[in-house]
């Protein structure tokens, strides 16, 4: 049986110099990437996914230290394979301090506890897929997800563009917060493009839909411990020219909105002509 993929090791990085780093993809998986600064907290980045990434090989990042101020902090990685860059990232880190707050409640919904992990849905969808689509979809996953709407895994029927994903990291990851806003980070990809194909009735598995994100900004309001539930609320305002835009909220189970997302990501739709 297949393993999950182990968070720790995806997300490790080995430095080569001082600013280059060198990590490794997990196999068949492909990366997501994210870093951090010393004694700053990271509140938000902006990614763009530019090529396909290669699992078989390391990724080298390079690390552009863009500004070092007093209270803010900016980096900017570029993650190269054969020569070319995959991916960019631009993050900006605070030094912690006190302010005035707010935050939109969180919506109601079921606790995780009554509904059924992905995992189980996805083995409902496999039995007549591809092969090589049925060993990725039964892959077991390093996040544990469970959609409040169980039709909206199914996207049978066009509904609103509006999904609602419990979420948390299938094994433990400590208690840093850093690595745990890395894992965050690593699963707020995760279930966000589907909320765009959901008034169009398609999904992951619908011939002649081809997705992948283009991309996805975060903003981190307030401490997580992703060893914990977190309910990730999704909406997607608008899609057009191919492209479908998506807006996340990431609470905890007890209501604190710890993260913001964005993401916009390839909907392209080419039906295959029979005969």
């Amino acid at each position: 049986m297949a393993k999950a993929e182990n968070l720790i090791e995806t997300l490790a990085l080995e430095r080569i110099e001082v600013n280059l780093f060198r990590g490794l993809a997990p196999r068949d998986q492909g990366p997501r990437i994210f870093g951090a600064v010393k004694d700053s907290v990271c509140h938000s980045l902006h990614c763009y996914f530019l090529r396909p990434g290669d699992p078989s090989i390391p990724i080298l990042y390079d690390v552009d230290r863009a500004r070092d101020g007093r209270t803010f902090t900016a980096r900017r990685v570029t993650a190269i394979q054969h020569g070319e860059q995959i991916f960019n990232l631009a993050a900006s880190f605070q030094h912690p301090e006190e302010g005035l707050e707010h935050q939109d409640p969180m919506p109601e919904a079921p606790s995780p506890d009554q509904l059924a992990p992905e995992r189980e849905l996805r083995a409902q969808l496999t039995a007549n897929l591809p092969p090589l689509m049925r060993e990725m979809a039964e892959r077991p996953r390093p996040i544990d997800m469970r959609p409040v709407d169980a039709g909206s895994f199914m996207a049978a029927t066009p509904a609103p563009p509006i999904q609602n994903v419990w979420m948390r990291a299938t094994s433990p990851i400590g208690d840093d917060l850093v690595f745990n806003q890395a894992v965050l980070a690593y699963a707020s990809d995760m279930s966000f493009l589907s909320t765009s194909m959901r008034p169009h009735g398609m999904s992951w598995q619908t011939p002649g839909l081809q997705t992948a994100s283009i991309d996805h900004a975060i903003w981190f309001h307030r401490p997580c411990n992703f060893n914990d539930w977190h309910l990730y609320a999704q909406k997607s305002p608008s899609a057009s020219g191919s492209r479908g835009f998506n807006l996340g909220e990431i609470y905890t189970r007890d209501g604190v909105l710890v993260a913001s997302t964005a993401q916009e990501g390839l909907m392209r739709y080419r039906p295959r002509v029979e005969g």
